[in-house]
């Protein structure tokens, strides 16, 4: 289980670097870093740069996070996905929920 949490508090961005695997283990630091009655931040940046693997538990958090931050108004980018992770993103449909980078 990691998740690392970075908040520039300046341009009011949260970024959450993952460790190997996006999945149901980080689901508690992943709602008390975004969630957890926390007023939403302007912008968020998920980084998948270690990512080798992750589940459908990881799709419902961003989907949490993606209607926290404000749906369709929300500024989200997830970057530095691998190419297996972009793929299961698309065939999920959130290349058109989420900016992909």
């Amino acid at each position: 289980m990691s998740l690392n949490v970075q908040h520039d508090t300046e341009q009011d961005c949260v970024t959450l670097q993952f460790g190997t695997n996006f999945d149901f283990s980080v689901h508690r630091q992943f709602h008390e870093a975004c969630l957890g009655g926390r007023k939403p931040s302007r912008s968020y940046v998920i980084d998948l740069g270690d990512v080798d693997s992750m589940d459908s538990s990881a799709l419902g958090m961003l989907l949490l996070l993606r209607e926290h931050a404000g749906g369709d108004r929300s500024e989200i980018r997830i970057v530095n996905a691998n190419t297996a992770l972009r793929g299961t993103l698309r065939v999920a449909g959130f290349d058109k929920l989420f900016t992909l980078h």
